[in-house]
């Protein structure tokens, strides 16, 4: 076998040279993409106010970014100033008087003198608002009994305005009926007693102030 044989052998078994070719974009894609581009230059055309802001939000938004007169910003509001609680006298009374005069204000017969009906309850309001200031100790008799006891004093525990919470409970419960005491009242019968601390010597001592 000649050379050029063998050379022509060779070439047949080789794959032929890549030849290149016109490959045209499919018609249907192409269709695709012109009515995507129309689609969205329609979209535009008919929403000429697309991506501006609302009326409403371009108002809020000038008012806002506008100062105030003289260059100044609104101030701040001012914080309210805290409520002071009220003295609730039906608490005071059922943590602090009730273990000894009862919830009923009925007392114990010979040991607690009774809160309803009594003359010492219902009658001067500084005269309830001096024992509950100083406490009492001695013989006292209410609605005809005698008790010899000792009542504690809250003057030191107790502010003017929970004293005269509790003793206008007291005289507006149990079946009595008398007028409230204030918190001025029981701040003039502080002022009165100075720096008493001792407590009332029973009902003689009360009487007698009266």
């Amino acid at each position: 076998m000649t050379d050029q044989q063998r050379a022509d052998a060779t070439q047949v078994r080789e794959h032929p040279e890549p030849v290149e070719r016109n490959n045209p974009v499919p018609w249907l894609l192409g269709l695709v993409a012109s009515c995507l581009c129309v689609w969205g230059v329609s979209y535009f055309l008919l929403n000429p106010n697309l991506g501006r802001p609302a009326a409403g939000n371009s108002a809020v938004a000038t008012a806002t970014a506008q100062p105030t007169a003289a260059g100044t910003q609104p101030a701040a509001a001012a914080p309210q100033a805290a409520t002071p609680a009220v003295a609730d006298g039906a608490q005071v009374f059922a943590t602090r008087c009730a273990s000894c005069h009862q919830a009923t204000g009925a007392g114990l017969p010979g040991v607690f003198p009774p809160l309803a009906g009594s003359e010492w309850v219902n009658g001067d309001g500084t005269t309830v608002a001096g024992i509950l200031l100083l406490g009492i100790t001695g013989p006292i008799t209410v609605k005809g009994a005698t008790f010899d006891g000792m009542m504690p004093a809250f003057g030191a525990s107790l502010s003017d305005a929970e004293i005269a919470a509790v003793a206008s409970h007291v005289r507006s419960s149990f079946g009595n009926n008398s007028s409230a005491v204030t918190a001025d009242v029981v701040k003039a019968e502080r002022g009165k007693l100075g720096s008493r601390a001792t407590p009332w010597a029973g009902g003689a001592e009360l009487q007698a102030q009266n």
